[in-house]
C-alpha cells in the first residue's frame, strides 16, 4: 500500500489539509462498487447511533448543500451495526467507519483508504478513545468531512468526462483562451462574446450552462466578493440578457458567499450562490472558479449554473461542477487531474501501511 501526503498552502487561507490513504486502480478481480453518487453507509454501533456522539456525526452528513435555493441534504445516510459489516455491505461507494477503543487511541484520528473491497470506493475510519472526544471532533471538522466524499464523488466524474467530454467545446476554448477544459457533450447549445464563451443544454426542463471568460490581473484586490459581483454581473448583462429589453442574468450578493480553495495545487476563489434575471423570475444555483494566468497577467473564469424550476437540483449542479477542476490553464497539459482528499489537521492524521 502507498501513503500520500498532500499539503495545500495558500498565501490567503493558512489551513492543512493533509491525507495518506491507499491508491488503488481497480483490478480485473476487484467488483465494481455499488450505491448511488453522494450515496453513504456509516459503520457505528447502534447505541453510540443514537447518542450524541452518533448525532453529531448524522448532524455533518445531514446538513444542506449550500448555494441552493431550496433545502437539499449534502447525502442519503445509510447505517450499519459492525456485526452487520458483511461483504455485501463492504461494496458500497462511500463508507464512514467510527472506532471509539480508549486502549487503541489517545486522540481522535482520521484514516482513508482508497478501492479496498471495490472500485471506485473510498472508505473514512474516524477513531477516538471515547465518544465525547469523537462528537467534538466530528464537530471540529465538519467541512472535511463533507468535502472527502463530495470530491471523492467529483473525481468519479472527471474520470468519466476524461473519457467522454465535448471535443467542440475543448477545441474553441482553446482556441479563445489558450485553456484546456472538459465538459459534458450533452451541452451542445454555444454563443461567442468578447472573450466569453457559454454553452448549455438550452432546456426549459433543466437546463445545465457552462461559462467561461476572462478579464486583466490587476492585483489581490481583485479576489474579493465585490470585485467579483461587480465582474460577474457586467460580464453576464452583456452576453446572457433576458427575454425583453432591460432584462439580464445578475448575482444575488446576499446570497452568495466566497472562499479560496487550492485547484491543481494553485489558489482559486470560488463563489457559490443564487442568480436570478432582472425583471424576470428565473433564477436558479450558480459556482464559479477565478484563477489567475499568470502567463497572460489575466483572471480566467470558469462557471456552471443551473435553471431547472420545480426541481431538486443538487445533483444537477454537482455533475457540472466537476467541470471546473478540469481547467488547465496555458502552458499546462490536460491529464490525471483529481482533487487532493485526505484529512484536515496535520496531528489527526494516522498512516495506514
Amino acid at each position: 500500500m502507498k501513503n500520500y501526503l498532500f499539503y495545500l498552502g495558500m498565501a490567503f487561507l493558512l489551513v492543512f489539509f493533509t491525507g495518506c490513504g491507499r491508491k488503488g486502480k481497480k483490478g480485473i478481480f476487484t467488483p465494481t462498487s455499488s450505491g448511488r453518487a453522494y450515496e453513504l453507509l456509516v459503520v457505528i454501533d447502534q447505541g453510540m447511533w443514537e447518542r450524541p456522539a452518533g448525532r453529531a456525526l448524522f448532524n455533518v452528513l445531514d446538513s444542506d448543500v449550500p448555494g441552493l435555493p431550496q433545502p437539499e441534504r449534502s447525502f442519503r445516510i445509510m447505517y450499519t451495526d459492525p456485526s452487520n459489516y458483511d461483504a455485501t455491505l463492504k461494496l458500497i461507494r462511500n463508507i464512514i467507519i467510527a472506532e471509539v477503543n480508549p486502549d487503541r487511541y489517545t486522540q481522535p484520528k482520521f484514516k482513508y483508504a482508497k478501492d479496498v473491497y471495490a472500485a471506485p470506493q473510498m472508505i473514512l475510519t474516524i477513531q477516538a478513545p471515547d465518544e465525547a472526544s469523537f462528537a467534538e471532533f466530528v464537530k471540529e471538522n465538519t467541512q472535511v468531512i463533507i468535502d472527502f466524499f463530495t470530491h471523492a464523488e467529483m473525481n468519479r466524474q472527471m474520470a468519466l468526462l476524461e473519457e467522454s467530454h465535448s471535443d467542440y467545446i475543448s477545441t474553441k476554448v482553446k482556441s479563445m483562451f489558450d485553456c484546456d477544459v472538459w465538459v459534458p457533450s450533452e451541452l451542445t447549445a454555444s454563443k461567442q462574446g468578447e472573450n466569453f464563451f457559454w454553452v448549455g443544454t438550452n432546456s426549459a426542463v433543466a437546463d445545465q450552462n457552462f461559462v467561461i471568460y476572462s478579464y486583466p490581473y490587476r492585483d489581490k484586490n481583485t479576489f474579493t466578493k465585490e470585485y467579483f459581483v461587480h465582474k460577474r454581473d457586467s460580464v453576464m448583462k452583456i452576453n446572457i440578457p433576458g427575454a425583453r429589453e432591460g432584462m439580464y442574468m445578475m448575482t444575488d450578493s446576499l446570497l452568495t458567499d466566497v472562499r479560496p480553495i487550492v485547484v491543481q495545487g494553485d489558489y482559486a476563489f470560488e463563489a457559490r450562490g443564487l442568480w436570478r434575471v432582472k425583471g424576470d423570475l428565473m433564477g436558479g444555483p450558480f459556482v464559479s472558479h477565478s484563477r489567475v494566468d499568470r502567463a497572460n497577467q489575466r483572471v480566467i473564469v470558469v462557471e456552471i449554473f443551473v435553471y431547472a424550476p420545480e426541481k431538486l437540483k443538487r445533483d444537477l449542479v454537482r455533475q457540472l461542477e466537476a467541470s471546473l477542476y478540469t481547467l488547465k490553464l496555458p502552458s499546462s497539459k490536460q491529464e490525471g487531474v483529481e482533487i487532493p482528499v485526505g484529512a484536515t489537521r496535520k496531528d489527526s492524521i494516522n498512516v495506514e501501511e
